[in-house]
């Protein structure tokens, strides 16, 4: 019987290739828009942790001026406080990098430098480099290519040796295996231990002070030279206070925030014990006059701290709900030019209805119909939507270059839309099916 309807259907559509097409290209609208925002959306709110996203933790220290809050009058979605610094002081960095409780912790900043071979194997570049800690590569799940990280000695000592990404090591090795060969930055010889395979993680969670998108740096080096080599940040820095800086040092403990904290914390008992920490560590530094504000401390994990960041802001959320309800209003007009196409067929179901079909046919053979239009624009729409995308990758690639790589074509994303506009079509040509199927074939048939 399905294949019958479906005869109709198309027979149908020979009938009125105008009105269909009409429809199709309703549904087609309404399904690009909504797969282009789908595409944006996802994109920027996926788990970029994987299953490491409960159990890895940023805090957040109320260290701001205590007439001026920070990103002030933001407050907390849940707490409803008002929200700390996303970022850490050195000495705050280094406070809780000395506790014993996670499993595994990382302080890190954004550098960067020329690096280039002494054997002038290289053209001199520059490179942002990450100035981390050991565990870094464990804690985010690094794939390496060749070799492996540092070890904790060599954060003590520091050792000068330095991890590559897949790009640098292509630049200055030509791609080979470069474990143990040297490169030079800041003027020091630097021994090659690792090289990283592809790892890009979007949104790049556990650093979003310069953006959420932005690329991966492409060398990694032990934290401790950032200091060796009185490095500042190539990222964002962050003061409150009027302090007087005449060195490094003066640098170093003053009450500027550019350093990252984050800390694996496996069990609820860890996290509790370091929530505690946090709110004793503040407590005893405001006997030594710092911390002016309330006790104000937060413990993100990966999704508390994208939101808290505004990974995924209202304006994305904003647009996805415009995106549905475009595509509303074009299912609205849907129905309206299905209602109209099918009663200027009444005539023939009318015909139907006297040799012997019943109502339930009539109803199932519109329905099959309007099937088969929603089918058709979701097909349509999906290919929109990637031309969407495809020209949307052009036109902003032109300024990020890693536009590819956020919005990347999503064979999944393809059927869901294609699904979505085949559900919607169902749903839309429900009404005007049952009208058809409750309509008198009476009044029609006087007319034949």
């Amino acid at each position: 019987m399905f294949a019958y309807y479906l005869r109709l259907a198309l027979s149908s559509f020979r009938r009125n290739p105008g009105l269909t097409a009409l429809m199709v290209f309703a549904i087609a609208l309404g399904i690009s828009v909504c797969m282009i925002t789908l595409t944006s959306f996802r994109a920027a709110s996926q788990n970029p942790a994987g299953d490491r996203a409960g159990i890895l933790f940023a805090p957040s220290i109320d260290s701001w001026d205590p007439n001026d809050g920070y990103d002030s009058p933001q407050t907390d979605a849940d707490t409803g406080r008002p929200v700390a610094p996303t970022m850490l002081t050195y000495r705050d960095a280094r406070a809780l990098y000395a506790s014993n409780i996670p499993d595994r912790k990382v302080i890190m900043y954004k550098a960067g430098g020329i690096f280039s071979r002494n054997d002038k194997g290289m053209e001199p570049e520059y490179i942002s480099t990450r100035m981390t800690t050991a565990d870094f590569f464990a804690m985010f799940d690094v794939p390496f290519l060749y070799g492996g990280p540092w070890d904790a000695k060599a954060d003590a000592g520091p050792d000068p040796v330095v991890v590559l990404s897949k790009e640098s090591n292509q630049k200055a090795f030509g791609g080979a295996n470069s474990i143990g060969k040297t490169i030079m930055w800041h003027d020091r010889e630097f021994r090659v231990v690792g090289v990283l395979n592809d790892f890009e993680p979007v949104p790049k969670y556990f650093d979003v002070s310069n953006g959420s998108f932005n690329d991966m740096e492409g060398a990694y080096i032990p934290f401790s030279w950032g200091q060796v080599l009185e490095l500042g940040s190539d990222g964002n820095t962050n003061c409150w206070k009027t302090e007087t800086i005449e060195s490094y040092l003066d640098f170093l403990n003053s009450e500027c925030i550019f350093f990252h904290g984050w800390f694996e914390l496996r069990t609820a008992g860890q996290q509790l014990a370091f929530r505690e920490m946090l709110d004793n560590y503040v407590t005893e530094q405001k006997k030594h006059g710092r911390f002016p504000r309330p006790l104000n401390n937060y413990l993100y994990d990966v999704k508390g701290w994208m939101k808290r960041n505004k990974v995924v802001d209202d304006d994305n959320k904003a647009m996805v709900i415009m995106a549905f309800a475009f595509l509303a209003v074009c299912l609205v007009n849907t129905v309206g030019l299905l209602l109209a196409k099918f009663l200027n067929a009444a005539p023939a179901s009318g015909v139907r209805r006297a040799l012997g079909a019943s109502r339930r046919d009539i109803f199932w053979q519109h329905l099959t119909e309007s099937g088969v239009v929603a089918l058709a624009g979701g097909l349509v729409g999906g290919l929109l939507g990637m031309a969407g995308i495809w020209a949307m990758r052009a036109w902003y690639g032109q300024f990020i270059d890693q536009v590819p790589r956020i919005l990347p074509f999503d064979s999944m994303t393809f059927v869901i839309v294609v699904s979505i506009a085949v559900c919607a079509g169902v749903i839309a040509g429900l009404y005007p099916a049952w009208r058809i199927g409750r309509a008198a074939p009476a009044s029609y048939l006087k007319v034949q």
